[in-house]
């Protein structure tokens, strides 16, 4: 390759990369971003561990699916809760008894597992392995407050965080299958390895974490309820200081007086008030929770009706490696899509990946081969991460920074309720038709995914022109 090539690669990465490596070289952001990722190795390990671990010793998938199930309704309970609690407590005094809770639920799994003991044993257990806390939740608060203001800035960290949790899933994949194949064991060991060091890489990062509610009620010298009521009618200013101005803004254009501004001012305002609640929930975030419980549905049967294809095909062994194509392509997507500065509307943005990826693994059905699986899965995954960053923007239009945490949460929460749906009613159906049945349940689930995305189209549309609430505390 010639020298002009070389420059030439060089300024290309330059641009596509400089702003990420920008943002890792501000002090403490890269241990506390790859810690966190680190620590999120059990999404991807254990749900896979227990799949394949229950299929070979008991043989029968809709166990596997409904263990699988009772863990992701019980992570949707738990993850709300524990991203409420940091919000109040702060990141290290939640975290630390949750792990320890993980730990001893994870030992007394797999042991479980190996012993074929009785089933009703492992649905005991299992809810208990959805003590993690929101490790990436946690990661985006501190990306948030850090660059606070930026919204350039803020937007390409949630894509770098973005691009983390892809690696995360690209190494994830194989190894759970490879290992949970040559033992459920070594694949717990290993995953709760990764909890320890990326919990401590987390966790003494003291600098960079998001003072909770209470330390800030303390400073303010108030009681925590009184201080969210402060915050919560700051943010309720910024909004009506942003509806009035989108309003005079429309009427100018059109022509009219400023009687006729102020009078349409008013009524905007009484519109608002009257939909004003002291909760997070609003029209927006319930669209974006349900899309997100849809999603998570066809997803989860995704996975598992691949496990059960390549079983079919005697290539069980390879079934991470198809998943890790996947999370390799989402990784390239989130990369280029967190390089370049959008000025494309966020809710056109979100609406086409969203439909890229839920058109594309409709198609599974079709496949004859695990390697066509495999290839759609490289196409159609540059879209699987931006589908995500877009989630989580449109979460800094819909609730106060210090809420940020809890907002994160329940959309996870719904991802994974969906999950449990998706990963139950696939099993029942690969167990009577086969993997034909499982990849017919996806398709069928990831097209109401889209239409599901569409009933809400216009919370979603009108929540992106609203302004982020990152000029609000809490």
């Amino acid at each position: 390759m010639s020298h002009g090539s070389v420059n030439v690669v060089k300024d290309l990465g330059r641009r596509l990369f400089g702003g990420y490596a920008e943002l890792l070289r501000i002090p403490h952001t890269a241990r506390f971003s790859i810690g966190s990722v680190i620590a999120c190795m059990p999404f991807p390990m254990v749900g896979m561990t227990i799949t394949i671990s229950v299929q070979h010793f008991y043989g029968n998938y809709s166990l596997a699916g409904a263990l699988t199930a009772v863990q992701a309704i019980a992570l949707a309970v738990a993850s709300p809760v524990l991203g409420k609690l940091v919000d109040k407590f702060g990141q290290r005094r939640v975290s630390i008894p949750t792990i320890i809770v993980w730990m001893v639920a994870a030992t007394a799994m797999i042991s479980c597992i190996n012993a074929h003991v009785p089933e009703w044993v492992l649905f005991c257990i299992v809810p208990f392995l959805a003590a993690i806390p929101p490790w990436g939740a946690m990661s985006r608060a501190r990306w948030t407050r850090l660059l606070k203001g930026d919204s350039e800035r803020t937007n390409r960290a949630l894509s770098l965080s973005g691009v983390f949790d892809e690696c995360m899933w690209v190494i994830g994949n194989p190894l759970a299958s490879t290992l949970a194949v040559i033992s459920g064991l070594l694949a717990f060991s290993f995953t709760g390895m990764c909890v320890v060091i990326g919990a401590l890489m987390v966790l003494t990062e003291l600098s960079t974490e998001p003072p909770s509610q209470s330390d800030l009620a303390r400073e303010a010298g108030m009681t925590r309820k009184e201080y969210r009521e402060h915050e919560a009618a700051k943010a309720a200013a910024l909004k009506t200081e942003a509806i009035a101005e989108t309003v005079r803004r429309e009427k100018r254009a059109q022509g009219a007086s400023e009687d006729e501004i102020r009078a349409a001012i008013e009524v905007a305002l009484a519109e608002q008030a009257t939909a004003t609640k002291e909760s997070i929930w609003g029209p927006g975030l319930i669209a974006v929770c349900v899309t997100w419980f849809s999603l998570g549905a066809f997803q989860s049967a995704t996975g598992i009706s691949i496990i059960a294809f390549a079983t079919e095909q005697d290539m069980k062994q390879y079934t991470g490696f198809v998943f890790a194509c996947f999370s390799f392509s989402s990784l390239v997507g989130a990369l280029l899509y967190g390089a370049k500065n959008w000025t494309i509307p966020l809710w056109k943005r979100f609406y086409f990946c969203l439909a890229v990826v839920n058109i594309g693994i409709g198609t599974f059905m079709f496949a004859q081969h695990l390697w066509v699986i495999m290839l759609i899965y490289l196409v159609i995954g540059v879209c699987q991460a931006p589908t995500w960053i877009n989630g989580n923007q449109l979460m800094l239009h819909l609730v106060p920074p210090t809420r940020f945490t809890e907002g994160v949460a329940w959309m996870g929460a719904m991802n994974s309720i969906g999950s449990s749906a998706g990963s139950a009613i696939a099993g029942q159906f690969i167990d009577r038709y086969g993997s034909h049945g499982g990849f017919t349940v996806v398709t069928v689930l990831a097209l109401a995914s889209l239409v599901i995305a569409f009933i809400g189209f216009k919370q979603i549309k009108s929540s992106t022109e609203q302004p982020t609430l990152t000029e609000v505390a809490v």
